[in-house]
């Protein structure tokens, strides 16, 4: 491995890698050197039930513009079958893989967050097909993708969710949403457990306030001019783009001693600070830290000391 490059060597799979912090992550990984496998349900061909117009192959492209190569491969993470093609698929070309990257979601259109919807209110249906989105889609992928992990040491992985162990204490304001957003927590930590004896680490990462491209549509702006949307939702200062989470899991892939990170919650501000990456504008925003101090806690301090 080289300094500039010290994921060469490396084989990741980043499941859910379409946007947002899927996206970033897997051309994070390529900057590094790695190669990586980047599935999602949106192709050139077809879209999601989402309907956005990202696709997996935009996201492959990019990793190999970023210096790494990038392998487009569509799947449906509730499909074992699928999955385990996938899985295969990696292990006849490469024989390995050595990072695997939970970020599959999708569910966010149904969680009706701020309605004050009770649980018995909502149609069983939709809560559980945001606990199949966000949960149930991780097991399979870990189940049908661990056995290669662990044919050697060292392997790592990520489970990536939205909220802090900490934070996530409270209610995350919808019934199946704190379910779905909690769980990745703990399969990390289950996780820990069980892939101890293969010398591999299972960690559990989560950005701040992320500027997807959901979210920057969503308030009606563009990565250039997204401070504009301060103005209708202040907490959105401390935004950060999903460069910064991507960074977040390509240092902790990169470094030797990531052990020590078994079976934790991380944040990308906290990582930033332990690793010294920046975000793309080359600030370090710590929004998990500001939306407990400032947002909720009504501490008087301005944005930039969370930067």
């Amino acid at each position: 491995m080289t300094t500039a490059k010290p994921l060469t060597g490396r084989i990741a799979l980043v499941a859910g890698a379409t946007r947002g912090a899927g996206r970033a992550i897997a051309v994070q990984l390529g900057a590094a050197g790695a190669t990586v496998y980047g599935t999602g349900r949106t192709t050139r061909g077809k879209r999601s039930e989402l309907g956005r117009a990202e696709t997996i192959e935009e996201t492959a492209e990019l990793v190999t513009a970023a210096g790494g190569q990038g392998i487009a491969v569509p799947t449906d993470h509730l499909e074992q079958d699928q999955v385990t093609e996938l899985v295969e698929r990696i292990d006849r070309e490469q024989g390995r893989l050595d990072i695997l990257v939970n970020d599959i979601w999708g569910g966010d259109h149904l969680a009706e967050i701020g309605n004050s919807v009770k649980m018995w209110e909502m149609e069983l249906a939709q809560g559980l097909r945001m606990l199949d989105l966000g949960v149930r889609s991780h097991i399979i992928t870990s189940s049908c993708a661990l056995p290669l992990l662990v044919r050697r040491p060292g392997g790592l992985v990520v489970e990536v969710t939205d909220g802090t162990a900490e934070f996530n204490r409270a209610y995350r304001e919808n019934f199946y949403f704190d379910l779905a957003k909690n769980a990745p927590i703990r399969m990390a930590f289950n996780l820990s457990h069980d892939l101890g004896a293969s010398g591999s680490t299972a960690v559990c990462v989560t950005p701040g306030f992320l500027r997807s491209e959901a979210m920057l549509d969503h308030f009606g702006v563009t990565e250039q001019n997204w401070r504009d949307a301060i103005a209708k939702v202040p907490e959105f200062v401390i935004a950060e783009s999903p460069v910064f989470v991507g960074r977040a899991v390509a240092a902790i892939a990169a470094d030797e001693g990531r052990a020590r990170w078994n079976g934790q919650s991380l944040s990308s501000g906290q990582l930033a600070k332990e690793y010294g990456f920046t975000d793309a504008d080359g600030s370090r925003p710590d929004g998990w830290g500001y939306i407990t101090d400032v947002v909720l806690g009504g501490k008087d301090a301005p944005a930039a000391d969370y930067r």
